[in-house]
């Protein structure tokens, strides 16, 4: 069946680093766009990064840009998200979220969550000193 299971959240420091981690499976993997996705309490959902399917292109909320990279390994179905710089204000539930595309719309990639049928539980980051 369709699943997305999120990992790599956890506590750190301002200015520190995190890695997330999104194990995909039931997707024909070359053909689905990822994306990550945070919602902090009170907060709505707002998109981060998306990476999409084959002849892969990303996209980045100007809010991270330069600070998070985020990266798959078709091999092994799985997706990154690489946060440097951490601040505050991006404590929150990060969530990844997969959409199918095909062939010819592999490269298919924003970061409105609205467009994402399919999500994960999510994994709690937490910036604080």
């Amino acid at each position: 069946q369709l699943q997305l299971v999120e990992s790599g959240g956890g506590l750190v420091q301002p200015g520190g680093s995190l890695r997330l981690a999104c194990a995909v499976s039931g997707f024909t993997f070359d053909y689905t766009a990822i994306g990550w996705f945070r919602q902090a309490p009170g907060r709505e959902r707002e998109g981060v990064s998306c990476i999409s399917g084959s002849l892969p292109s990303t996209n980045y909320a100007d809010s991270v840009k330069g600070r998070f990279t985020i990266s798959r390994d078709n091999a092994n179905n799985m997706v990154y998200l690489q946060m440097n710089s951490l601040n505050a204000e991006d404590t929150a539930v990060y969530y990844c979220a997969a959409r199918t595309t095909g062939r010819s719309t592999s490269g298919w990639c924003p970061i409105n969550p609205g467009l994402f049928p399919n999500w994960g539980q999510g994994t709690q980051v937490t910036v604080s000193s």
